[in-house]
C-alpha cells in the first residue's frame, strides 16, 4: 500500500491527499491539477513573510487558480495530459481568446506560484549564489546590481504582477510581467521570480512594496535558483 492509499484508508481525507505532491511534482491527472505541498511550514519564512500571509496565499489564492484552471480545461483531455509547463508555454497558440485569457490568468497563476514556493527557503537555509550562477551574476555586474535591477522592476510594476530573472545562454536578464503572465509564455526561462501582487505582502508590509522586495532576498533559495539557472542556460 502506497502513502496515498494509506492516508485514504485511515480516513485522513482528500484535503490531506491533495497536499502530498512535492513542489515541482504536483499530480496532473486527467481530472485536473492539484495543489502542491510547500517544502516548508507556513511560518518558516518569518519574519520576512508572515505565517498568515503564507497560509492565505497558498491555500486560498493558489488553490483558486487551480480550481479555475480545472474548470476551464474540463473535457479538454489533450490539454489535461500536458504538464503545467507545457500548457503555459503553449497558451498563446489557443485560438479561442476567452479561453486563452482564462488559461493565461489561472494556468499562469498555478505555474507562477508553484515556482515561487520552490525558490524560497528559511532564512538560515537561504545560502548564496555558487558555481555557474555566481559567475553569471558577476558578469551581470554583481549581486548588488542584480538586486537593484530586480527592485526597480518590482517596484516599477504598475498594479499586480511579477519581477523575474531569466537566463539564456548563461546571460541574466531582469524582466517584469503583469498579472499572472510570465516569461515562459514568451519562450524565456525564469530562474527567479518575485510576486508583487498585494496579497503577497500587504498584511505585513501594507503599501511598502519596496520593503517587501528588499527583505525577500533573505529567503531566496540559492540552491534551487542555481539549479534553475543550470537548466535554463542551455
Amino acid at each position: 500500500m502506497n502513502r496515498r492509499e494509506m492516508l485514504l484508508a485511515t480516513g485522513v481525507g482528500a484535503a490531506a491527499a491533495i497536499l502530498l505532491p512535492r513542489i515541482g511534482q504536483a499530480e496532473e491527472p486527467k481530472t485536473g491539477f492539484t495543489l502542491p505541498k510547500l517544502p516548508y511550514e507556513y511560518d518558516a519564512l518569518e519574519p520576512v513573510i508572515d505565517k498568515e500571509t503564507m497560509t492565505i496565499h497558498h491555500t486560498k489564492h493558489h488553490q483558486t487558480y487551480i480550481d479555475n484552471l480545472n474548470k476551464a480545461l474540463a473535457g479538454k483531455d489533450d490539454w489535461l495530459k500536458m504538464s503545467i509547463d507545457d500548457i503555459v508555454a503553449k497558451v498563446k497558440t489557443i485560438e479561442d481568446m476567452r479561453l486563452r485569457r482564462t488559461i493565461t490568468n489561472n494556468g499562469g497563476g498555478h505555474w507562477n506560484h508553484t515556482f515561487f514556493w520552490s525558490i524560497m527557503a528559511p532564512k538560515d537555509q537561504s545560502g548564496k549564489p555558487e558555481g555557474a550562477l555566481a559567475e553569471a551574476i558577476e558578469k551581470f555586474g554583481g549581486l548588488d546590481k542584480l538586486k537593484t535591477a530586480v527592485q526597480e522592476r518590482a517596484t516599477g510594476q504598475f498594479g499586480s504582477g511579477w519581477a523575474w530573472v531569466t537566463a539564456k545562454g548563461g546571460t541574466l536578464e531582469v524582466v517584469g510581467s503583469g498579472n499572472q503572465n510570465n516569461p515562459l509564455m514568451d519562450g524565456a526561462r525564469p530562474i527567479l521570480g518575485i510576486d508583487v501582487w498585494e496579497h503577497a505582502y500587504y498584511l505585513k508590509y501594507r503599501n511598502r512594496r519596496a520593503d517587501y522586495v528588499k527583505a525577500w532576498w533573505d529567503v531566496a533559495n540559492w540552491k534551487v535558483i542555481g539549479e534553475n539557472f543550470d537548466k535554463a542556460k542551455g
